[in-house]
Parts: C-alpha cells; structure tokens; sequence
C-alpha cells in the first residue's frame, strides 16, 4: 500500500503546516461564532466604507501619479486624511 500513498523516493509522506496555523483556526473560530458573525457584518459599515471613501472622495484613482515613491506618497498622504477625517468626527460627538 505505501506506493498508493506516497510517490516519494524515500517513501515517507510529508504534512507542512503553516507558522500561523494555530492562530488562523482560533480567528476562523472567533469569526463563525454568533458574536464574531454580528461583528463581520458590520465590516463593510466601517472597514469596507472607510476604503471606499478614500478611493472616492479623496480622488484616489484619478490623481495622474507615476513611480513607486508617487504613489506611496499619495496613498499615505490619503491614509492621514482618512485618519484626520474619522478623529474629527469622533472628537465632534
């Protein structure tokens, strides 16, 4: 039976596991729990709405930059706008 198992010289069957394995399975856990699901329904409200607005109102897309260190530039300087935008509307409450 080991030829159906294993086409290895050596004849041994190898299993690799990821560094992260443990940790990914306790964060799928967390995120198919009931508290976990409410909680990733309301990812597209904050995280998902967050990157839309930069792409939108910041004019991500249609600003004519060109080379790495532009656009790193750009984004970065989008990402402290972002940032600015949500302490300015949480300090107003």
């Amino acid at each position: 039976m080991l030829e159906n198992c294993t086409r290895s010289k050596n004849h041994q069957k190898v299993v690799s596991r990821h560094i992260w394995e443990d940790h990914t399975g306790k964060v799928r856990e967390n995120r198919l729990s009931a508290s976990g699901k409410i909680l990733y329904k309301k990812r597209k409200e904050k995280i998902k709405r967050s990157f839309t607005d930069s792409k939108e109102l910041q004019w991500a897309s249609l600003l004519p930059v060109e080379g790495k260190r532009n656009v790193n530039e750009q984004v970065l300087l989008t990402a402290a706008c972002q940032n600015m935008k949500k302490i300015a509307t949480h300090l107003a409450k």
